[in-house]
């Protein structure tokens, strides 16, 4: 599907115009609606893990796997701002989740600390990273801003913006700091979870209003990037060290740390909203 395609699917899935559907229909229809959105809202994913799958680990015409990988995930985010399916401003907001990825994955794999590595040759690996990594950090920053378009997103009882700004950094500094001063996760989920208690999406799947408990959303997102390591792991994109000798589930632990991770990135992406937002208000 080009992304030609693509910007006409996407002025299709957010036409909000009233459907003449009720009962089982209604339901079905939107049950459909919301999955082809959820997929539309991952094709910078879908795209990216796909290149894991079908890029052999030799490369492609002499060209070092992971340095492939990161022409591919340029390749896929260029044509998304070209075609409009991303604009400059949500660029900007996916470039910083590379950044703040990036530097992540190069505190974890140093020697020091080893949590992974990456073990193939690159030419484009700095500090023991290949430069493609970052964009699986960026992926969920765009998975995010994508799907807030497409669904109309708003959110009810946001915590205030300081206090969820501070909890995001704690929880980033914790994946540093755990190594030294031990792991706070499980205090820092305490707080999320009392911090967003109240706190409800509203969405649109098709063209009525539905809501949604916030921590869910964080939960389950933190799943599937469980179940899409799993993946980049067993095709050895990269590698724990229980999974040197052979490949093994990634721990479930993971999962925890993943769902962290989305409050984080959520809590970036509302904070830049609402700034925006601010900005254009006192613009008037």
């Amino acid at each position: 599907m080009t992304d030609t395609m693509l910007a006409a699917v996407d002025r299709h899935l957010m036409d909000a115009r009233p459907r003449a559907l009720a009962g089982t229909r209604r339901a079905l229809a939107e049950f459909l609606y919301f999955g082809i959105k959820e997929a539309r809202a991952c094709v910078f994913v879908a795209g990216f893990f796909l290149a894991i799958l079908l890029i052999p680990r030799a490369g492609l015409f002499g060209m070092p796997r992971y340095d492939v990988l990161l022409v591919v995930a340029l390749a896929i985010q260029a044509g998304m701002v070209w075609s409009r399916l991303e604009t400059w401003d949500e660029l900007k907001a996916v470039s910083l989740f590379h950044v703040i990825g990036f530097a992540l994955e190069a505190f974890k794999v140093s020697g020091s600390i080893g949590s992974w590595s990456y073990p193939d040759f690159a030419y484009t690996k700095l500090w023991g990273v290949p430069l493609f990594a970052g964009f699986m950090y960026a992926a969920i920053g765009s998975y995010i801003i994508q799907a807030w378009r497409l669904l109309d997103l708003r959110v009810r009882h946001h915590p205030p913006y300081p206090l969820a700004a501070g909890i995001a950094i704690l929880v980033y500094l914790n994946f540093f700091t755990h190594h030294y001063i031990g792991d706070y996760r499980w205090y820092l989920a305490a707080c999320a979870l009392g911090l967003y208690a109240r706190t409800e999406v509203v969405f649109r799947p098709l063209d009525r209003d539905r809501r949604m408990p916030l921590l869910l959303g964080f939960v389950l997102t933190g799943f599937f990037i469980w179940l899409a390591e799993n993946i980049g792991t067993f095709w050895g994109v990269w590698r724990y060290p229980n999974q040197l000798g052979a490949w093994s589930v990634v721990h479930l632990s993971k999962w925890s740390s993943w769902s962290l991770l989305v409050i984080m990135t959520f809590t970036i992406v509302a904070s830049l909203k609402h700034v925006k937002a601010t900005v254009h208000v006192a613009a008037r």
